[in-house]
This record gives structure tokens, C-alpha cells and sequence, in this order.
């Protein structure tokens, strides 16, 4: 369980840092980077609900594909 919540919160900082939003395969390739390189689109695809689900995230959808962008607080950080 602490791995799932390490790869989240890793995964939450790393689309933090983007200037884009994400999409379920760049965020699969965010986690490949880093040290879950077996991780695939499914586990992904899981992790970026759980955020949004959590409102960390922000879901969009653009041109029929679902988009991720962080929350922003009220003074515009996110």
C-alpha cells in the first residue's frame, strides 16, 4: 500500500512540473521514467483517476481523449 501512495504522490509531482496538461500515456511515461518502470497504462489510467477522484487533478476532455491538469488553489499555486 505505501508503494501505491509513493507512485501517486511521485506522479502528482512530476504533472506538477509539466506544462501541459497530461495524458494518460504521458503519464505512463512519467512512471516509466522514474523507479516503476513496469508499471503500464492501466496502472496509469488508475493513479490519475485516484487524484482526480481525490481533487489533485482536474479531468478535461479534448478532442474525445481525457486530459489531467492540477488543481490550483485560490491564490493560483497549485
Amino acid at each position: 500500500m505505501a508503494d501505491v501512495l509513493t507512485r501517486r504522490a511521485y506522479l502528482l509531482a512530476a504533472i506538477q512540473r509539466e506544462t501541459t496538461p497530461v495524458t494518460t500515456q504521458r503519464a505512463a511515461q512519467l512512471l516509466a521514467s522514474a523507479q516503476w518502470p513496469t508499471t503500464g497504462r492501466n496502472t496509469a489510467r488508475k493513479d490519475l483517476r485516484a487524484l482526480a477522484s481525490r481533487g489533485f487533478l482536474h479531468v478535461l476532455d479534448a478532442d474525445g481523449r481525457r486530459i489531467y491538469q492540477p488543481t490550483t488553489g485560490e491564490d493560483g499555486r497549485p
